[in-house]
């Protein structure tokens, strides 16, 4: 819980956005609000609506409108700010609509116009327009078979820009002439600006031949809608535009600052352990890899733990953080967090020093109403005596109803932020 206390989207606006006076303090830059005929709040992303409530009350009667795209269940009441919600991580048709509302809005806006962005995770799935001639369920396909080969979150979000009008930059174009201050709580290794709800007003780094060398490296040639494809090849060949690039114009009045991100929670979470009487290691935020694979290297620091005191003594907390991925192999139910957390619990099974949480901080893992689980040196032990197979369970990717037979899912509901996953050993002594 401390961990998401720092990450709370309403704290992080408020740290990084100011109004004193005329003067709207962001980050190092100030905006004279006197300036500007209208000021405008949008964006999406599963965090976006305390984001936008903070904005409204520090803008008070300046604010003239807005509107925002947030996941199901994750709205909430606002005074001025019209807030829409969509699904995730499947787009589906609310998200189709409620995006060309705020397009067509932000189409009108002149230089007289200040617009801040509010952009979370989520965002890319729940802002969908596709590019022309592609259909919604086109870029539905093309996500599912993305998320299911495993495809990395650069990856995913490469191939959506250039599916889409709004993505990689395109936002800003459309805005343009507008000024555009997006902030952005961080949900991606690295804080890549570009990454976060695919970059709607950032340059974007990737190209529609990158997008091709994505599609061969996990041969998806022959599953992707022709369209798709298509589309894909033309870009690469010059025959459509490319995304916005560095040093395009429509960047001149944008900024870009991120608010919050995994290590604020990281290093939270930690100075929580130490006071609890933890000896404490944050390892990284850029966990990246296979779930199954992760969890098998944090087994093997636990157990250099109980066996030699490094790379610190018991009792001990290592924290994490990043993303993993599953490769789906089966017709379970899970997510990747929950997945991390049953492999480990196999491999950790007879140490009952050891136990390991994998958690998205979003309150989401997958298509779950779990955030993740909890696995100990007993929790296979337990399942065998309910005559549950741990290893079919993993074999099934069927993590979610392996641990909720045990009770061992950790459900927050939704927490309207979303700054990656948390991962959590804890090694006591015997």
């Amino acid at each position: 819980m401390a961990g998401l206390k720092a990450v709370d989207p309403e704290e992080a606006i408020r740290r990084n956005v100011q109004l004193t006076g005329d003067q709207l303090k962001v980050g190092g830059h100030s905006y004279p609000l006197a300036s500007f005929k209208r000021i405008i709040v949008t964006g999406f992303g599963k965090g976006t609506a305390p984001m936008a409530k903070a904005l409204e009350e520090i803008l008070g009667d300046r604010l003239t409108e807005g509107w925002i795209i947030v996941k199901y269940d994750h709205g909430m009441p606002l005074k001025k700010v019209r807030v829409m919600e969509a699904g995730h991580p499947i787009p589906d048709k609310s998200g189709l609509q409620a995006t060309r509302f705020i397009l067509d809005r932000l189409n009108e806006c002149t230089a007289e116009d200040l617009v801040l962005c509010a952009f979370s995770g989520g965002g890319s799935a729940l802002s969908p327009a596709p590019r022309a001639p592609l259909e919604l369920s086109e870029k539905q396909q093309t996500t599912r078979l993305l998320l299911d080969c495993g495809a990395t979150i650069f990856e995913l979000n490469a191939i959506r820009k250039h599916l889409s009008v709004c993505k990689g930059g395109q936002l800003a174009k459309i805005a343009y002439p507008a000024t555009l201050v997006s902030l952005f709580l961080s949900d991606v290794v690295g804080d890549a600006l570009d990454a976060i709800a695919s970059g709607p007003t950032v340059p974007d780094s990737s190209t529609f031949a990158d997008c091709l060398q994505i599609v061969e490296r996990y041969a998806l040639s022959e599953k992707l809608p022709p369209s798709v494809l298509k589309l894909l090849s033309d870009g690469a060949q010059g025959l459509l535009e490319e995304t916005p690039k560095a040093g395009d114009p429509v960047f001149q009045r944008v900024q870009n600052l991120i608010v919050g991100n995994n290590r604020s929670a990281l290093l939270a979470a930690a100075q929580k352990a130490e006071q609890l009487g933890y000896n404490t290691l944050i390892l990284s935020s850029f966990i990246q890899g296979e779930a199954r694979e992760i969890a098998h290297f944090f087994a093997a620091v636990g157990k250099e733990i109980v066996a030699s005191g490094h790379p610190v003594s018991q009792p001990a907390c290592i924290l994490a953080g990043g993303e993993t991925t599953v490769t789906i192999r089966g017709g379970g139910k899970g997510g990747r967090n929950q997945e991390l957390a049953l492999a480990a619990a196999l491999t950790i099974e007879g140490w009952p020093q050891i136990t390991i949480l994998s958690a998205g901080t979003d309150g989401s893992d997958g298509p779950t109403d779990a955030a993740g689980a909890f696995a100990d040196g007993d929790t296979c032990q337990k399942a065998l005596q309910k005559g549950i197979n741990p290893q079919e369970y993993l074999l099934n990717n069927d993590s979610y109803n392996f641990f909720n037979q045990l009770e061992d899912l950790l459900i927050t509901g939704p927490t309207r932020t979303n700054v990656m996953d948390v991962i959590c050993l804890l090694v006591n002594e015997a």
